[in-house]
């Protein structure tokens, strides 16, 4: 079966702690085997992630990102309005949107459904602020502390992310919420996720210490949507309201923004890639 695409390359990041040169040698191996060898890989952090324009310039069809969900944000906003695809591949922590477009499979059997044309070629919703465009999710709220746990136990191991945990466990209970205007209630956390149909808003529950450890616990291990919450709202347009500036992780990257913070729907000016 002929390829849909001739021409791809590959961002990867080798010194991110799950890379594997086997895993890339692999990749590359399913290009090759597909009568499409790849023309570029840009390795991280040594190398940048391509523009647009040099994308155009090797006349690149496929810009497969396999990176955490950050990095894949970023290679998406940079190459906003070329005519080729963005193949999101597992390769951080969470990989939300790859298994948002492919489920949970591994990266060598996403790469060869796409190479041989079992996949589908598409714009997806995002959420677009002033500051920022997520095409996973938003977090706000004082929660998001969890994420620089998660960041300390990747990087320095479990014993200094105890140590950080006390932290984010008291800005969860004690720190000043979060709120959808038009909405009374204030949450340690609201996520925002976008859909076809509009922004869905969903606030994390902590009614006791072992929703607050749930929640933890599911910033630690995986998906920190698994822990206990409530639908908010759903609309174009959602805007967070708190007596203090909101902390927010934009998919996976941590930020903050002053209150009210608009967030509109969009969608991306870069196609994806989807196999699922």
């Amino acid at each position: 079966m002929t390829s849909p695409f001739s021409r791809p390359a590959l961002v990867c990041n080798s010194q991110s702690g799950s890379h594997d040169d086997a895993v890339l040698a692999e990749l590359a191996e399913t290009c090759r085997s597909h009568g499409a060898p790849l023309v570029a890989v840009f390795a991280l952090p040594d190398d940048a992630i391509p523009d647009a324009a040099e994308l155009t310039r090797q006349g690149i069809d496929l810009l497969i990102v396999w990176t955490g969900d950050g990095t894949i944000n970023a290679a998406a906003t940079k190459i906003a309005g070329w005519d080729g695809a963005i193949l999101p591949l597992p390769g951080g922590t969470l990989n939300l949107l790859s298994k948002k477009l492919h489920g949970d499979r591994p990266a060598p059997a996403i790469l060869s459904d796409a190479m041989q044309g079992d996949c589908r070629r598409t714009a997806i919703p995002t959420i677009r602020s002033d500051a920022a465009e997520a095409y996973i999710t938003i977090v706000a709220g004082p929660a998001t502390r969890w994420a620089e746990v998660r960041e300390t136990m990747r990087q320095d191991g479990l014993i200094e992310a105890s140590r950080a945990a006390p932290e984010a466990l008291d800005a969860m209970a004690n720190a000043p919420g979060v709120a959808v205007s038009g909405h009374d209630a204030a949450y340690p956390a609201i996520i925002l996720t976008p859909t076809a149909s509009g922004i869905r808003a969903d606030g994390i529950l902590t009614e006791g210490t072992a929703d607050v450890l749930r929640h933890g616990l599911a910033w630690l291990g995986g998906d920190f949507r698994d822990g206990p919450s409530e639908a908010i709202a759903s609309g174009e347009t959602i805007i967070l309201e708190s007596t203090a500036p909101i902390s927010l992780e934009y998919d996976g990257e941590l930020g903050e923004t002053a209150s009210p913070a608009r967030f509109d729907l969009g969608t991306s000016a870069v196609d994806f890639i989807a196999t699922a």
